[in-house]
């Protein structure tokens, strides 16, 4: 009787949470709309890439050091680990870094070399405000809340920036246009993914941008109209706190709260929990495979936020009759973290679809 009591509670459980999900969906505009919006939104002035890179050749992998140019003044610093084999060109995977990181991590660079041996080209990059992006290097996350704090305090709309994601999204249009230009790199055969905020401007950058045929995202799938709907937007928001406590002050609140956290979100990330939230633009990746990796106690990508975005994907890749193509793993009783499972099950699904 008592197994009867437990099994009829979890089966109500899961009726009530499922539920729960499909309540919070919403009606999103049209994929063809969304990705002509987010497109126009981060429109800027092309420019030439004017690579420049050092070549240092080992015996078990060839490693490139160096830069391309996304804006007029603006560098993107690039770490690339390509295969020592004779072949004359390689598929490639783009791996990002999450906050306070750089492309020269340890994890990272871990990464890249463990592509390099399954015969795909791993290339990374420093997003804004990190790494080599700032002279003599970032210090964390700090140089990137400052730049936020600045962009909020920003009264000139002509000259707005997105350092919150959107500007490092923009640069991995630009990595995958040079990349789609070498002759060692197979053009039709690009990945990308990314850790946390990463793997947010993975699924930013990929789902729009067709040319990456393979995508993961670790820990970075989430909903931010479901973080502020249910008042977990804590963990988001402590990612850059500093920047969102001067938000407050601004508006004169002593503490954050959904209002002035949503204030910037609006200002810096317009459209964040409407047709650029991750359950709205996830659905631009189908049919093209994708791997969703979270873990069930993140704190700063919720998983009821998390599965929403997911079950949104799923409905698009059953009506592209490519189901086989999606998956999600969640890790259990872990908080917002990475682990050795997750990173297989990443270098698995890079070898199996590229």
């Amino acid at each position: 009787m008592l197994l009867q009591h437990k099994t009829l509670s979890i089966c109500i459980w899961l009726l009530l949470f499922s539920a729960g999900v499909f309540a919070q969906q919403t009606p999103y505009l049209a994929e063809d709309r969304v990705a002509a919006d987010f497109k126009k939104l981060l429109n800027r002035p092309r420019v030439a890439a004017r690579p420049s890179f050092q070549i240092t050749k080992t015996d078990s992998v060839i490693i490139e050091t160096g830069y391309i140019y996304s804006e007029k003044d603006e560098k993107v610093p690039i770490l690339i680990y390509k295969p020592v084999t004779q072949a004359k060109a390689f598929p490639a995977v783009i791996f990002l870094h999450g906050t306070g990181g750089t492309k020269d991590a340890k994890d990272i660079k871990n990464i890249l070399y463990q592509l390099s041996k399954r015969g795909i080209m791993g290339v990374a990059i420093d997003a804004r405000h990190h790494g080599t992006r700032i002279a003599g290097g970032a210090h964390g996350s700090k140089e990137y809340v400052e730049a936020i704090t600045k962009a909020w305090h920003n009264t000139d709309p002509t000259s707005q920036t997105h350092p919150f994601f959107f500007d490092t999204a923009y640069d991995l249009w630009r990595v995958t246009d040079y990349l789609v230009s070498r002759p060692d790199v197979e053009a039709g055969r690009i990945g990308m993914g990314g850790i946390s905020m990463g793997g947010i401007e993975t699924w930013m950058a990929a789902s729009v941008d067709t040319r990456i045929k393979v995508v993961v995202l670790d820990i970075a799938a989430q909903s931010f109209k479901w973080s502020l709907d249910n008042d977990k937007w804590q963990g988001r928001a402590g990612t850059i706190q500093a920047a969102h406590l001067q938000a407050a002050k601004d508006m004169g609140d002593s503490t954050l709260n959904k209002k002035n956290v949503k204030a910037l979100w609006d200002k810096l990330l317009p459209g964040i929990t409407g047709e650029f939230d991750c359950p709205s633009m996830i659905r631009l990746i189908a049919p093209r495979p994708l791997l969703v990796l979270n873990t069930e106690r993140d704190q700063n990508c919720p998983l009821p936020g998390a599965k929403i975005a997911f079950e949104s994907a799923r409905a698009s890749y059953i009506s592209k009759n490519a189901a086989d193509k999606i998956k999600m793993d969640i890790a259990p009783n872990l908080p917002h973290t990475t682990t050795p499972e997750h990173l297989k099950m990443t270098l698995d699904w890079f070898s199996k679809w590229l």
